[in-house]
This record gives structure tokens, C-alpha cells and sequence, in this order.
């Protein structure tokens, strides 16, 4: 049990911020299912948009703190791969 009262207000200042980390993360994980769908769809245009708009949203949440810049970083690698793969087996 904290006792000083810089203690609590920190305690008050996690609970607060595990919230909001855990609403964003839920955020980029439902445009990630999107990005997914519209892979999986054969929509072209539609996944590129959606890719560009989880990109912004993973840079947000490193520039944040939310989640680690080379966690971001790895994530939208992984999605730009398996979305340029349909494009690279039509061109071999």
C-alpha cells in the first residue's frame, strides 16, 4: 500500500494512462484486421489506403510512447511485405 501522496497520484497517473494505451492499441489492432480483410478481399487501392492510415497510426503511438518506435517500426515492415507479395509474384 503506497503511503506518500506522490505515490498515489502516481498510481492515479498508471491507471489513467494504462487506459487510454490499452483504447490505442485496441484502435491499431482493429486497423490492422481491416488491413488484413482488404488483403485478403483482392482490393488493391482499398489495402494500400488502409495500410497508409496504420502507418500513421503506428508512428502516433511510438512518437507517444504507446508502443516502442522499432515495435512500430517491425509491424509496418511486416504489413508493407505482405502487401507489396501479390504485386512481386506477378512481376516474376
Amino acid at each position: 500500500m503506497v503511503r506518500s501522496l506522490s505515490a498515489k497520484k502516481r498510481v492515479r497517473q498508471n491507471a489513467r494512462c494504462k487506459l487510454v494505451n490499452r483504447a490505442r492499441k485496441s484502435k491499431i489492432k482493429t486497423q490492422i484486421k481491416r488491413l488484413e480483410q482488404d488483403l485478403a478481399g483482392g482490393s488493391a487501392e482499398a489495402a494500400k489506403k488502409q495500410h497508409q492510415l496504420v502507418a500513421k497510426k503506428l508512428d502516433k503511438l511510438a512518437s507517444t510512447g504507446t508502443m516502442h518506435k522499432r515495435t512500430a517500426a517491425r509491424k509496418k515492415s511486416r504489413l508493407a511485405k505482405r502487401l507489396n507479395k501479390p504485386a512481386k509474384a506477378k512481376q516474376e
